[in-house]
């Protein structure tokens, strides 16, 4: 079985993006699988896979701006910003908050603004990754990074109990952003310890939850042999490259992997498509020969 495409996966809790895809191999056959940035174990939701050849583009997919539903608990937090990890701080509420503030507290966040990875995270410093450090207790000082909110809404009435309160709220955000530590931030910012305690990503790129499968659909669709059937084609993955149609002159040098003068082109980078409307490949400025693009991935090849 010769499968390409891109797999929109439900990424089910309890399993992390790497554990997809050794699962993916054993069920699809195929060496050829890769994911488009890891998704923690505790959180289901948008993990788009690629299979085969589409593999070449793993590397466009990565800066895909991501949507989440969230939860937030404000009153304690844990070690690991989330539910799974053990209480650090506690701070018992003692009159519930005005609803109107907690919205103002929200939209405060919306824009750029600056974080701090968490310790359990996957972020690497002086080579090592940083849940390595904080498994075995070390804490050691983290880079600072800046993201986009693009929006942040709460979805939920506050809702009280035993000391801590607990809201969800909808999030889109840039690539890099620690959902975790917005809601760290979120209850610092009314003035209490919070954690985050419960993870759904809705959205990563241009692919949405409501058109990902889940693995017992895609072992359905297996025992039938229509498995390709749930694969998106590659072009689905970079559709947010501008497009550019040549004809078959250019579309015989772009074949042969040619260097073209940027004068025919009105984008530094863009993906270069055939009268028959056939992905050929994905060109960019050329950074030596100025004036002039030349090929960062051949796909010509791919086509079937």
């Amino acid at each position: 079985m010769d499968m390409t495409g891109i797999l929109p996966l439900a990424k089910p809790r309890g399993m992390t993006s790497h554990d997809c895809v050794a699962k993916l191999r054993r069920l699809l056959k195929t060496k050829k699988v890769g994911h488009t940035g890891t998704l923690d174990p505790d959180v289901y939701g948008v993990l788009p896979v690629c299979i085969g050849h589409a593999t070449k583009v793993a590397q466009y997919m990565s800066d895909y701006p991501k949507a989440y539903e969230g939860e937030v608990t404000i009153g304690f937090s844990t070690t690991t910003e989330d539910r799974s990890g053990d209480t650090v701080e506690t701070k018992t509420i003692q009159q519930p908050f005005v609803e109107a503030v907690v919205d103002q507290v929200l939209a405060t966040f919306v824009g750029e603004i600056k974080q701090i990875p968490p310790m359990y995270s996957a972020v690497k410093v002086r080579g090592k990754r940083l849940y390595e450090y904080a498994r075995a207790g070390i804490t050691v000082e983290r880079p600072e990074r800046t993201v986009t909110i693009f929006s942040l809404e709460r979805m939920s009435d506050i809702v009280y109990e035993e000391g801590v309160c607990r809201f969800r709220f909808n999030v889109s955000c840039s690539k890099g952003t620690y959902v975790r530590t917005l809601a760290v931030d979120i209850g610092k910012a009314l003035g209490y310890p919070a954690h985050m305690s419960d993870l759904v990503r809705t959205k990563s790129g241009p692919f949405s939850l409501e058109e990902c499968f889940t693995f017992t659909e895609l072992e359905e669709r297996l025992e039938q042999g229509e498995g390709s059937s749930l694969l998106l084609p590659i072009e689905t993955a970079i559709s947010d490259i501008p497009r550019v149609q040549v004809n078959k002159e250019i579309e015989e040098k772009i074949r042969h992997g040619a260097v073209l003068p940027q004068k025919w082109f009105n984008h530094p980078r863009f993906t270069v498509y055939n009268e028959e409307g056939a992905l050929l490949a994905i060109y960019k400025a050329h950074p030596s020969k100025d004036g002039f693009v030349k090929p960062e991935k051949m796909l010509a090849n791919d086509q079937q």
